[in-house]
């Protein structure tokens, strides 16, 4: 593999950092939500946060 530069890496960290914020926003709108359907697509959204945040991170293995 091959090396990552130090701008890269900070835009990583700085992505990385972003979905998880998105993450933990999107749980919380879905657990104070009401509409179901509302609830569903935080939930949706918050899991996709999470698993971007999970691809993005395997570039730093």
């Amino acid at each position: 593999m091959t090396e990552i530069s130090e701008l890269d890496l900070q835009n990583l960290r700085h992505l990385i950092g972003g979905f998880s914020t998105t993450h933990c926003k999107m749980q919380a709108y879905a657990q104070q939500a009401t509409d179901p359907a509302v609830k569903q697509f935080f939930q949706k959204s918050a899991q996709s946060s999470m698993e971007t945040k999970q691809q993005l991170m395997q570039f730093l293995q």
